[in-house]
């Protein structure tokens, strides 16, 4: 009798645990970073690229993203806009857009570099997907007023489209030589490692906002 009302008991455990969904795996957000040689790793292995090292600072956080490194050496906001629709694929849901460097080191006209990044917005607004903006800062060997036009682009398109802003993407290693490469320019895997170490936050509140939007 205790044997029957055992394998009994069995019986109506093992449906309960049949009945029961399992947790669905939280599915990766598609994640593109539209950018130039300072996302795309120039002179560094394909793992020590911004892309690659923040994704790593994210799963450790147990944050799941989909990257693409759609970094261009040499690109321009111009360059990013033209080569928007098949570097950005569909199905992605956020971009962080990591352009101006170069206009800024040529002397772009800062309405030519506006204009880019509004068109670069607007389109990815119309396709749904969330976007990341980070600043860039003019050198100073193009003036002050230059400096001054160039450099309210960011805080102004962010505040126009209502999308956030990471000020200065070089936040911590513009300007020291130990974190940049013999040009100066372009950060060293170390450097690499302190933009993604401060930008973290900014991008974990941005991926946060579209997981809510998921659920």
């Amino acid at each position: 009798m205790h044997i029957l009302v055992l394998i009994m008991a069995l019986m109506t455990t093992q449906t309960v645990f049949a009945q029961t969904p399992a947790t669905p795996p939280v599915k990766p957000i598609k994640m593109v970073v539209l950018g130039d040689s300072l996302s795309a790793g120039y002179g560094l292995a394909a793992t020590g690229a911004f892309p690659a090292r923040l994704q790593k600072a994210l799963e450790a956080k147990g944050i799941k993203v989909d990257m693409i490194n759609a970094g261009v050496s040499g690109d321009t906001t111009s360059g990013g806009r033209d080569r928007l629709d098949w570097s950005v694929p569909e199905g992605t849901e956020a971009v962080i857009l990591e352009l101006g460097a170069n206009d800024a080191l040529r002397g772009t006209d800062p309405a030519v570099t506006r204009a880019a990044l509004t068109d670069i917005l607007t389109r990815l607004k119309a396709r749904k997907i969330a976007v990341l903006l980070c600043g860039m800062l003019a050198p100073p060997n193009y003036g002050s007023e230059y400096a001054a036009r160039f450099n309210a682009i960011y805080p102004e398109l962010s505040k126009s489209f209502g999308v956030p802003l990471y000020p200065f993407f070089l936040e911590g290693v513009a300007t020291e030589a130990k974190l940049n490469q013999p040009d100066g320019l372009h950060p060293t895997a170390e450097g690499v490692d302190i933009i993604v170490k401060n930008i973290l936050p900014s991008v974990e509140a941005f991926l946060g906002a579209i997981a809510a939007q998921r659920s």
